[in-house]
């Protein structure tokens, strides 16, 4: 940083400049004495000003040595022969070289000119700049200096940091660059007036710098400094500030160009792709463009080791080619600066004890991100550091980013943890990482479980959403390394799985662990679980009956256990299954059963839960006294429990008996109050269901055109007759209020084919009395009828009184 810019510059003494230009060619003295020929006594001397007069001959070889031409090797020749400079003492003395252009630190280079352009009793006095090797530090410390020159009347100037750089050295480079031959003429040149040093790449003598920085603002109370490096100074008057790579897209950002080019790290990549090839970015390549770029973690190196690859490559090849393997992106030797990603990370990585570098691993395995409590648990003791202090030290090394105040903050950047995990398998440590991972998630998951119920639901089945790619490779891995583990986590899993959309998914993970034959002496009660699991699974996606033999296994295990709440979980899924075989009075019985244990011991949301499923008994049995009785105990019970789900549940249910029982403007006012309950509660599927017996009361209420609002809710598409069996129903009634006959029959029918496929007959059997009732044909109407018998006969079911009525059977 010696090279001399801007204008109206003060010309230092020969001293100072030979210093100055052998300080940037990174030489010590006795090297430069060698490169020329020369004694290195000679150039001590002139370094010291004790050669007044040195010989041209002399300069023409210290000039050649140091790679001089142009403007730099004619400045020198002139500094030698002692030419006096006829400008007069400068407004602005600046010794940088040129910032070049800057890309996505807008917020960065703001906040830090601002800082430092404050009054010096105000403004902090000194600042330094922490991250990665390649992360722009230095590009940011140039144009930030740059920017604040103004400010600074006493001189803005710049050292590069060489390794193992003494005091001395690093106290002559600084007078050099402010263009005078002693430290202590700096006092003098300054006249007290502001000025700022810029030191680049600290790391590489941090003690040397400590020492100097230090007695030159003592000495100096006008001089400010900005520091770059991969850890600060450690100075009390220092301010710290870490550079994190630039902001990438997001997953499921946009797939057009104007979507991704105003993210920092995309607007990078594209201008140096620009710079390699000359056509722009094709509209196909701009999916590969957003997943490239944020594979590369939106670190600059890495960022324009990347686009270099354009010359030769499109986007899409250069993700196929390195997303898997960004570690490996490299320049040209002869581009000089850090040579690979691995490289950057690696000059990161060894500053830290070996201590730290063994916890790195352990968080390196985590895939999103993670909190603190996490971290704790993952390092588990090993080694006995403090993770607090482990979490500062990696964001003072630029290793992590920690993002807004929620608890799943923390996250290492991408190609630290590659790294991490590179050198774990090299030390022999990734087994244990790994190990120690799906430990971790089978600890929180078992914790989380219970609470994927009831009221706590949503809020449970977020914090799992939080860690879902963590639960994945942990299951991954520990289902080859180590099943008992992977059966802990997925045996937790099956509610969450199931509320998320991802049955089959789940189901298939059991399945191939329950079959694992080295899960067979697992925990007993681990296995119970992951087999009741199963039946949770399979009815979400119609194949319960495939499920109830491992249910009843379940049941006898948790009562060889004494396990109540897994009685409780397999006797309700039994209920289910049986149903979905149409064996209504196996499914009754294991309701009963339920109930009968909930109120045994005392669990008052199981005991509402239960209540609420005996409902759907009592209505096929046409006893709808008993039905409400129920509903009014689930009401009772939820309350007690604080469970508004069930709460809005119940009164969805209860809307449905009214409207069965012939109370049409009661059962539309209870459907609209439960439908607002559900939607506090975000329940969507039985909101339909709702939505259907409000639009079903209506129409027979003679409200047809509301019940034809209701209908525009439920239509899922623009089709007249729709083979969604709630928008059929709701089409059918209202057609028949309106005497459209044929209308009112094929929706009617349409109504009965969509819901044959479900479990509940009881629908197929009021849209069967719709069909027989707007049926002309005698025939055809002796076929519904014929139907609709055996429906109510093998589902045990009883017409009420006004259906009777209806088909002249009363």
């Amino acid at each position: 940083m010696t090279s001399d810019h801007g204008a109206d510059q003060e010309g230092p003494g020969f001293d100072a400049v030979l210093r100055s230009y052998r300080l940037r060619a990174k030489l010590t003295q006795e090297e430069l004495a060698v490169r020329a020929a020369v004694g290195v006594r000679t150039v001590r001397d002139l370094e010291r000003g004790r050669a007044s007069r040195p010989q041209r001959t002399t300069i023409e070889l210290l000039a050649a040595a140091l790679g001089l031409t142009g403007a730099d090797r004619l400045a020198f020749l002139a500094a030698a022969r002692g030419q006096p400079s006829s400008s007069p003492m400068p407004t602005r003395f600046i010794r940088l070289p040129p910032a070049g252009d800057l890309i996505g630190r807008d917020g960065d280079v703001t906040e830090l000119v601002t800082r430092l352009s404050q009054p010096m009793a105000e403004g902090p006095r000194g600042i330094t700049l922490v991250g990665l090797a390649g992360v722009g530090k230095t590009s940011l410390a140039l144009t930030v200096a740059h920017r604040v020159a103004e400010a600074h009347p006493g001189g803005v100037a710049g050292i590069v940091i060489t390794d193992g750089s003494t005091a001395g050295e690093v106290l002559g480079g600084v007078a050099a660059v402010f263009g005078v031959g002693r430290p202590d003429d700096l006092a003098p040149r300054f006249a007290g007036r502001a000025a700022l040093l810029l030191i680049d790449a600290v790391e590489r003598s941090p003690e040397s710098i400590a020492e100097v920085l230090g007695d030159l603002l003592t000495q100096h109370p006008t001089l400010r400094f900005l520091a770059t490096g991969r850890h600060p100074v450690g100075l009390p008057t220092e301010r710290v500030w870490p550079v994190a790579p630039l902001v990438a897209p997001p997953a499921g950002v946009g797939t057009t160009l104007a979507d991704v080019a105003g993210y920092p790290a995309v607007a990078l990549f594209l201008d140096r792709l620009a710079k390699v090839r000359g056509a722009p970015v094709e509209p196909e390549e701009v999916p590969s463009l957003a997943a490239l770029v944020r594979r590369l973690g939106g670190l600059p190196i890495a960022l324009e080791l990347a686009a270099a690859r354009g010359r030769v490559l499109t986007v899409e090849e250069i993700l196929d080619r390195y997303g898997d393997r960004v570690l490996d992106l490299s320049g040209r030797p002869e581009d000089g600066g850090v040579l690979s990603v691995r490289d950057a990370v690696a000059a990161s990585y060894r500053l830290l004890s070996s201590d730290e570098q063994a916890a790195l691993h352990r968080v390196a395995t985590f895939r999103n991100r993670w909190s603190l409590d996490l971290a704790e648990q993952i390092v588990d003791g090993r080694p006995a550091i403090d993770v607090v202090h482990l979490l500062d030290r990696f964001l003072e090394l630029g290793m992590l980013s920690a993002r807004g105040a929620r608890a799943f903050r923390f996250r290492l950047l991408d190609v630290v943890g590659d790294y991490a995990l590179e050198q774990a398998a090299i030390q022999g440590d990734l087994h244990a990482a790994r190990a120690r991972h799906a430990e971790v998630m089978a600890e929180m998951v078992r914790g989380i479980a219970p609470e994927l119920k009831g009221a706590r639901l949503a809020e449970a089945a977020a914090r799992l959403d939080d860690v879902a790619g963590d639960l994945g490779a942990a299951l991954n891995w520990a289902a080859k390394e180590d099943p008992h583990t992977a059966l802990r986590i997925a045996a937790c899993l099956p509610r969450w799985w199931r509320f998320r959309g991802r049955d089959v998914t789940g189901r298939q993970w059991i399945r191939r662990l329950l079959a694992d034959p080295r899960t067979a002496d697992a925990d007993p009660a681990t296995r119970a679980w992951a087999k009741v699991g199963l039946a949770q699974l399979a009815l979400e996606h119609g194949s319960g009956a495939e499920e109830i033999g491992s249910a009843q296994a379940a049941l006898a295990d948790f009562r060889d256990l004494g396990d109540v709440s897994g009685q409780l979980t397999a006797h309700t899924q039994l209920a289910a299954l049986w149903m979905t075989i149409r064996v209504f009075d196996r499914a009754r019985v294991h309701g009963e059963a339920a109930l009968e244990l909930a109120r045994s011991s005392g669990r008052i949301r199981d005991m509402a839960v239960a209540e609420n499923n005996l409902t759907w008994h009592e209505i096929r049995r046409g006893d709808l006294a008993a039905a409400r009785a129920r509903l009014a105990e689930v009401d009772r019970l939820a309350s007690r429990c604080g469970e508004h789900r069930l709460r809005a549940v119940a009164a969805a249910n209860l809307a449905e008996v009214e409207r069965l029982d012939g109370h049409l403007e009661e059962a539309a006012r209870l459907g609209r109050h439960a439908i607002s309950e559900l939607e506090d509660v975000g329940d969507p599927g039985h909101r339909r269901r709702v939505l259907a017996s409000i639009g079903q009361a209506l129409a027979e209420s003679g409200r047809d055109d509301e019940a034809a609002e209701v209908l525009e809710e439920l239509h899922p598409g623009d089709s007249p007759l729709s083979p969604d069996g709630p928008a059929a129903i709701v089409e059918a009634a209202v057609a028949l209020h309106r005497g459209e006959q044929k209308r009112a029959a094929e929706a009617f029918a349409a109504a009965a084919d969509a819901y044959a496929d479900a479990y509940d007959p009881r629908d197929v059997v009021e849209a069967l009395i719709g069909q027989a009732r707007s049926t002309p044909d005698s025939q055809e109407r002796a076929d519904v009828l014929r139907r609709l018998g055996e429906i109510c006969r093998s589902g045990g079911i009883e017409l009420l009184p006004r259906e009777k009525e209806w088909l002249g059977l009363a």
